[in-house]
């Protein structure tokens, strides 16, 4: 058993990896927005870490569930759909219930998942 300390670092390690994760994948769909974690704003780390604390106390919960928690809490912080990801104005093109996502913007809630998943069965 790990204390609160040592899950606290896990929990960073995991939201590092499924960052670049997301970003590779992103990057494959020819979407450049992300930059490196060290690079990242402090608010898309924070929206990060509380996507793996979702999913540590939610693991039976589908991705879609996952898409659902990050939109709640993009709401509270007054972001809103947007053609077009812009910091600025907080507009996301994936601010949309998961079953109107397409496709390929639903596998990074998939790839999020699994990571999380696989890296709390090695690290917690």
């Amino acid at each position: 058993m790990i204390d609160e300390e040592e899950r606290r670092n896990v929990i960073l390690l995991i939201a590092q990896i499924a960052h670049e994760a997301n970003k590779a994948y992103c990057e494959s769909i020819n979407d450049f927005s992300l930059v490196h974690w060290d690079e990242a704003p402090e608010w898309q780390k924070k929206s990060i870490v509380q996507g793996v604390e979702f999913n540590l106390s939610n693991p039976n919960a589908p991705a879609s569930a996952t898409h659902d928690n990050w939109l709640k809490d993009k709401r509270v912080d007054g972001w809103k759909h947007g053609l077009v990801k812009n910091v600025e104005l907080k507009e996301h093109p994936c601010f949309l219930p998961f079953d109107e996502l397409p496709y390929n913007q639903k596998i990074k809630d998939i790839i999020f998942k699994k990571i999380v998943a696989t890296f709390t069965a090695i690290f917690i």
